[in-house]
């Protein structure tokens, strides 16, 4: 079935428990006939990987991981039916060359670990089923085709001939860890005399704003009339001669699902009865998605239902790199931290895995779109040869079928960097592009999901593929070419599928449990931290550039002297430069659409690039961009001798009205001159408006005509809700620079309970920078921020566990700490 349905009188077992897990060398057992006197089984999960078993036998370290390519790993289960007859045993997922015996026949065979399996077999009794997973790294070693140009992104290139998961081949990215095993459900059904098979389902909104959903599916066991169900109302689907049944069902005035930050994600059950019988087809969503070109032709946006969307997010690695789950266990911490961090789209980037459908369900549910790349990066792949080209077909068909009705998927790709490297080193643009993407997977795309855009690669478009001002870019002028923040308005970026990588230091309680060494050069920390292969430089190189130019400190000295302030201002320095980029592409006025930081979350403990380490918890750059993706919010802009711009933005569907003010200290504490504007934000837009409007005559907010000294160190810009006086965004702009001064703070604490929530009240006498939380099972609303005099700091406290205890910790700053009992 392309889709997992529920169907009445199925029996699906899915076969996850008795697995035994025996590792051997490369073809010590050509079959599973000598297998019994084999000695050093371990018990193994299913969904799971080799790496995954072993370690939890105690024999494997994903910090220090060992090959497991040069190695045979057999799985070995009994198999049980208590009455005789058909079944199917459905594979979804095998890495990566698997040979499947049932009683010691070979029954199939898999060489792409992306590819569902069903195998009918005739049951009676007791069984044992065997998978040999052989060892992959002979077939890496093997002569292709010849490619027309090698990459260095990975460490074989053998690996464009074979369809497994770049994870674990590129070193600098993530730890060395073989994707290896069944990383994806085993399952065992019995079918009952109702079958439905082979289903397309599409949901759409017409013209008129009516939802139509069509349905086409193959059903067996028919012997009444069959209705299409969703919203309360239904529709007759119309039988062939063939066995298929199709219709379509118009439900008008139909709840529209949008991305969270523009509106109310909406979902609705759809199911098909059959005399009585329900087959639940899940839950779909009715959107439009469109791109926009912009007037030039040469943009990149998306409109979803007719709104134009400001895409904002990150790039999605992988939930748990060392079993590859695909649960909804697995996923909802981690998305849910990016829908609450006003993240609206989410990119599968080509060196990952293809997530499962609980992760687009998830992403339905909470409002996120899906960037989904087909799983090819930077090779040139031999899609001339038949075998490999209807192996990629048949790929790409059972990944959109599989996520077919599921409104979150907003866009579709070719792969990740292919245009890009083949024209880096030099070659013409009839040698970038070919069938891999143009057409084979441009087809699939257009059968399968006409719904979603599809873009051939990311990047591409402009004068080279990886040009910024047109299409799609990979950006990081602001980043790893160590270019100015100016660059960020300079380079005209249209839309960064990924972009800003930073190394970002994750919190300290995570380095103490995980990496408890000095930054610098000790060598656990220095294999921490991201680089690209072959490369002369690191990311904590990047940020160290940035420590220098923006805070103006010596980051080798200050690391010698004082490493714990300069792991503090490393953690606010990346989060503070996003903070700023992210202000500039949101403004009205910027060509920008979207863009993606990369990564979302560490595949590893330390200073990698994720934005949410890998024990889940969120470091101090999540923070920032949480700030820095508000749907409601203010953003200050230096537009040089025009003076600081304010930008007011309401991406949500319900206008707003708010007072906006602007205030400009000196000395973080005395108001030297202020205004304030009562005004109305309709659904869906940014307004722009100079500062000193709002204080009625000319003032120096930028410190761009320097008439004298500085009268003020920073501005103010306030959204307040003039009913509850709540917050709703706040913002700081520094004309002398963003240096960090070592003043005492003196912050008021207060901690309160409110409707089982707990509270934090931060009062500042003067302006604090970079205040941050030290809450032992506590997970804040905000951290890591500025605080200004004249109105509290506001957190909320959520909890990891559900004891309820009081939070026991510590507030920081830059100079010292206020205990909270």
């Amino acid at each position: 079935m392309s889709l997992a349905l529920s169907v009445s009188g199925d029996r699906v077992t899915e076969l996850t428990k008795g697995w035994r897990l025996l590792l051997t060398d490369a073809n010590a057992y050509p079959d599973p006939s000598d297998l019994s006197g084999a000695s050093g089984w371990v018990e193994a999960s299913v969904p799971g990987t080799v790496a995954g078993a072993l370690a939890a036998a105690g024999l494997y370290d994903p910090e220090k991981p060992s090959p497991l390519h040069d190695k045979d790993a057999w799985y070995v289960v009994p198999l049980t039916v208590e009455t005789p007859g058909k079944r199917e045993l459905v594979f979804d997922g095998l890495a990566t060359l698997a040979e499947i015996y049932l009683d010691g026949v070979r029954v199939a065979y898999s060489d792409n670990m992306f590819l569902r399996h069903t195998v009918e077999v005739d049951l009676s009794g007791k069984h044992e089923l065997a998978i040999c997973f052989r060892a992959l790294a002979p077939h890496l070693e093997r002569k292709g085709p010849r490619a027309r140009w090698r990459p260095q992104l990975a460490n074989s290139q053998g690996l464009r001939l074979v369809r497994t998961t770049l994870l674990g081949h590129m070193p600098g990215w993530c730890p060395e860890i073989h994707a290896v095993g069944p990383w994806r459900p085993i399952s065992l059904i019995e079918p009952s005399n109702l079958r439905a098979e082979d289903l397309r389902m599409r949901a759409s909104l017409n013209e008129a704003g009516s939802g139509v959903l069509s349905v086409d599916l193959a059903l067996a066991g028919v012997t009444s009339d069959v209705h299409l169900h969703c919203a309360g109302k239904r529709a007759r689907l119309t039988g062939t001669s063939s066995g298929r049944y199709h219709g379509e069902l118009l439900l008008p005035d139909i709840a529209p699902w949008m991305p969270h930050t523009h509106g109310e994600p909406a979902l609705h059950p759809v199911y098909i009865d059959v005399g009585g019988e329900k087959i639940d087809l899940g839950k779909t969503g009715f959107r439009t998605i469109a791109v926009d070109r912009g007037d030039d032709g040469k943009g990149f946006g998306l409109i979803v239902n007719g709104v134009p969307v400001f895409c904002r997010g990150a790039v999605w690695t992988s939930a748990d790199l060392l079993n590859l789950s695909g649960d909804k266990e697995s996923y909802r911490h981690l998305l849910e931290l990016a829908r609450d961090a006003g993240m609206n789209m989410l990119r599968i980037g080509g060196t990952m895995v293809y997530e499962s459908r609980a992760f687009f369900e998830l992403c339905d549910e909470l409002g996120i779109l899906v960037w989904q790349d087909f799983q090819f990066a930077n090779y040139d792949y031999p899609v001339k040869d038949e075998a490999f080209g209807e192996s990629v077909r048949a790929e790409a068909r059972q990944q959109l079928l599989r996520s077919q009705g599921c409104p979150s998927l907003g866009v579709l790709c070719g792969g990740s960097e292919i245009y890009q490297q083949s024209a880096m080193v030099g070659l013409p643009e009839e040698r970038w592009k070919g069938p891999l993407c143009t057409e084979i997977l441009a087809n699939v795309a257009a059968e399968l999901r006409a719904d979603v855009p599809y873009v051939e690669n990311s990047p591409c478009q402009g004068a080279l593929p990886f040009s910024a001002n047109e299409g799609i870019a990979h950006y990081y002028g602001v980043g790893a070419y160590q270019r100015s923040l100016e660059d960020a308005r300079r380079a005209e970026v249209r839309f960064a599928a990924e972009c800003l990588a930073f190394s970002n230091v994750p919190e300290a309680a995570t380095l103490e449990r995980h990496l408890p060494v000095k930054p610098g050069h000790d060598p656990r920390w220095k294999e921490r931290i991201p680089r690209d292969r072959g490369a002369g430089w690191d990311f904590e190189d990047v940020r160290d550039h940035y420590l220098k130019t923006h805070y103006g400190i010596d980051p080798a000295e200050l690391r010698y002297c004082d490493p714990e302030r300069y792991l503090d201002l490393s953690r606010a320095l990346t989060g503070e430069i996003m903070e700023t980029t992210f202000a500039e592409w949101r403004r009205a006025r910027s060509p920008c659409k979207g863009a993606l930081v990369w990564t979302y979350q560490d595949l590893m403990p330390g200073a990698g690039w994720g934005l949410v380490d890998s024990t889940g918890v969120p470091k101090p750059a999540y923070y920032a961009l949480k700030r820095a993706f508000r749907p409601v919010t203010v953003n200050l802009t230096d537009e040089g001798t025009n003076g600081l711009a304010v930008h007011v933005i309401n991406d949500t569907d319900k206008s707003r009205d708010l007072l906006l003010t602007v205030t400009c200290l000196r000395d973080g504490a005395t108001p030297v001159v202020s205004g304030q504007r009562e005004m109305t934000l309709p659904a869906h837009s940014n307004q722009e408006l100079a500062a000193t409007d709002l204080f009625g005559a000319f003032f120096d907010t930028n410190y761009a005509y320097r008439f004298g000294p500085p009268a003020h160190d920073v501005t103010v810009a306030r959204l307040t809700d003039p009913e509850s006086e709540e917050i709703v965004a706040e913002v700081f702009h520094f004309p002398g620079g963003s240096k960090q001064d070592r003043s005492p703070a003196n912050l008021l604490v207060e901690l309160k309970q409110q409707n089982g929530i707990w509270e934090l009240a931060i009062t500042a006498e003067r302006f604090t920078r970079a205040v941050h939380l030290d809450l032992p099972g506590w997970i804040p609303s905000d951290n890591w921020f500025d605080v200004c005099p004249g109105a509290d700091k506001l957190i909320q406290l959520r909890s990891t566990s559900k004891c309820g205890e009081r939070p026991n910790g510590a507030i920081l700053t830059m100079t010292g700490r206020v205990r909270i009992l």
